[in-house]
């Protein structure tokens, strides 16, 4: 047997074959390719061979995305059947965006009137933040009013200061006299981001805001609000976990246990405004973190007449329990409006698929919030123009009802 040493220089993006120059040109020429050929062959095995390992090694949960083999009927609607409010939505560049190109977006969808819910934008400054309200209801007044709808928010500077209840109170009422059409609370109402004179977090069931959500009620305006996250975000980063995947790719959302408090005790602060103010209505934002558990959400719709929900970025949670949800929605059909949250409006197949059809087994649009898969509620078109519009419209005062079929 005779054993052919082949030495393979590497350099940087060069590979040279080293061969003893005193042969004859053609042995030397002959005996390059003959290399080459072995080297092309060994790195082509080298290849198939990781490839084969990596093709049986275990894949990760992120990686797992199996197409469907499943053949039923599938209609993917893009536009909705009625016209819609959509009750939850943030436009925070109003004030200065092109809003007929909003406006040709949602005419799109069917898309008849958008609630922006970040009136104020998101500073801190009772200046500032009031100026940035009316340039987005002049903005808004100049393209479309009847379409673009404006909710004003609290500026919780200066929170603790004595008058602070007292002059609150009196922007509410000038920003509904200048157009605000209801008062949005964000999540930071609760956790840490918002504290008093001392320091201290500011519950929500504060009793410096009381005046607030009294003089909403006088004014007849609703309070849509959000407290808390889901619940999941408070359990520990297991394999358990089902929103393991969310956590994992976003980490800042990811709870202690006492962070800033438990997800029952803000729950439970948000729940003592409803019972202490019968006289104001509240939309609770993502139904309430209950959309996963309508069981409870319906004993709190009993608890609280003065509540009623919204569905925005729930509805990976609807698809997964058609029957259910259903009739729950059946049940609660006056108390149940449209919202989406985030302005992505190609995602709004997904909740429009979700309510009209009878759809099997087709995903969700963010695999990080549901990897599972849904099915449609298949909902009566009665139920439907319920939750699209006339909730909406009997809820927001001055609302353009004559954008609607009846």
């Amino acid at each position: 047997m005779r054993i052919v040493l082949i030495v393979i220089d590497l350099q940087p993006g060069i590979l040279k074959l080293r061969f003893d120059m005193n042969q004859p040109f053609s042995r030397r020429f002959s005996f390059t390719l003959r290399a080459v050929a072995l080297v092309s062959t060994i790195f082509s095995l080298a290849g198939k061979v990781a490839a084969q390992e990596a093709a049986q090694a275990p894949l990760g949960f992120e990686e797992y995305d199996p197409v469907s083999t499943l053949k039923v009927e599938e209609h993917v609607v893009k536009r909705a059947r009625f016209p819609f409010i959509d009750i939850h939505n943030h436009q925070p560049r109003m004030p200065t965006q092109d809003l007929k190109e909003l406006l040709s977006q949602m005419d799109a969808l069917n898309m008849a009137i958008m609630v922006n819910l970040s009136g104020r934008g998101f500073t801190q400054n009772w200046d500032e933040s009031t100026e940035h309200l009316k340039a987005s209801i002049t903005n808004a007044r100049k393209t479309n009013g009847s379409r673009l709808v404006i909710f004003t928010n609290l500026v919780f500077n200066d929170f603790g200061a004595k008058d602070w209840s007292q002059r609150a109170v009196k922007q509410l009422e000038e920003d509904v006299k200048a157009g605000a059409k209801g008062l949005k609370i964000y999540k930071s109402l609760g956790f840490s981001g918002i504290k008093d004179e001392k320091g201290n977090r500011v519950a929500v069931n504060d009793k410096r805001l009381d005046p607030v959500w009294a003089k909403c009620g006088e004014l007849g305006i609703p309070v849509l609000i959000h407290t808390a996250d889901v619940a999941s975000f408070w359990d520990p980063l297991d394999r358990y976990n089902e929103r393991w995947l969310e956590l994992k790719t976003h980490p800042g959302r990811k709870r202690g246990p006492n962070d800033p408090v438990p997800f029952d005790s803000l729950i439970a602060e948000q729940h003592d405004i409803f019972r202490k103010h019968p006289k104001t209505t509240f939309v609770n934002a993502h139904m309430g973190w209950y959309p996963n558990n309508l069981k409870k959400l319906d004993s709190l719709m009993e608890a609280f007449p003065n509540m009623v929900v919204e569905i925005g970025a729930v509805i990976a949670e609807l698809g997964r329990q058609p029957r259910t949800a259903h009739q729950f929605f059946v049940k609660h059909q006056d108390r149940i409006l449209f919202g989406k949250d985030s302005w992505v409006p190609s995602e709004y197949t997904t909740y429009f698929r979700v309510l009209e059809t009878e759809d099997e087994y087709f995903p969700y649009h963010k695999k990080y919030h549901a990897f599972w898969r849904m099915y449609g509620l298949g909902l009566p078109d009665e139920v439907l123009k319920k939750v699209y519009y006339k909730n909406a419209l009997r809820i927001v005062p001055g609302l353009d009802k004559s954008l609607f079929p009846d």
